[in-house]
């Protein structure tokens, strides 16, 4: 018997985790080479969790220079064996959608779910669940899922046609609005959404402490529970 094909690509869309180039809104209290640590401990959870998809094809599509940041050689250990595309594009929407259209067409087939490494407290379930309405044939199956974020972000965008990110390219980011503005673009362009449960992705301190204590097992809880300044504020809470 051949081995069952994967149901999903899975899309990390990932920044190397540099000091000074990531998680910059952690300083303070953290310094830059904390906050950067932090991110590779995000990075490091979010990759656990979408090999251990059931019937996933994790693809990742990476900025930055993976030599000169922090956790790098356990961060490439993670990556080994993954497919890993450049991401190109003149701002962050056109970057997802040309990351969309690069999966397409290493995962020829499938349908896409993109997240990022801001929220280190997704597991295999929930990717999993995510994923599934994206699979399931149905009367009025859905086109496309999206997970909004607690500061009116998003954290995730399902496709079953990669091809459909093209419709949010021009969709402003890091906005109040840009989930509703996400959200809109793709039923206006004729797609079924299916919404996923809210999260809260790492851009704070307050949000850093926040998922941190929702997911005390992950690599991210310890790294910050490890930074002196993240450990005083834990416990004056």
């Amino acid at each position: 018997m051949s081995p069952a094909r994967p149901g999903v690509a899975l899309l990390v869309l990932a920044k190397a985790p540099q000091p000074h180039h990531v998680k910059t809104r952690l300083c303070p209290p953290a310094t830059p080479d904390e906050a950067a640590y932090l991110a590779a401990a995000a990075l490091l959870d979010t990759l656990d969790a979408v090999r251990a998809v059931p019937r996933g094809c994790p693809v990742v599509a990476m900025t930055g220079k993976l030599a000169e940041s922090a956790r790098a050689r356990d961060v490439g250990a993670a990556l080994c064996g993954i497919p890993i595309v450049i991401q190109r594009g003149c701002d962050l929407g056109h970057r997802i959608a040309a990351a969309h259209d690069d999966t397409a067409a290493l995962a020829p087939g499938l349908p896409t779910l993109q997240l990022g490494m801001d929220t280190p407290q997704v597991d295999a379930a929930l990717l999993s669940d995510s994923a599934a309405p994206l699979i399931a044939d149905g009367p009025r199956p859905v086109d496309a899922v999206l997970g909004p974020a607690a500061d009116g972000g998003w954290w995730a965008l399902g496709l079953r046609d990669p091809r459909a990110a093209a419709v949010i390219a021009d969709v402003p980011t890091s906005r109040a609005d840009t989930g509703e503005r996400t959200l809109r673009a793709l039923q206006d362009a004729g797609l079924r959404v299916g919404l996923l449960p809210m999260l809260t992705d790492v851009d704070t301190a307050a949000d850093a402490l926040a998922v941190a204590s929702a997911a005390p097992a992950t690599r991210f809880a310890a790294t910050l529970g490890a930074i002196p300044a993240f450990r005083t504020a834990r416990g004056s809470c």
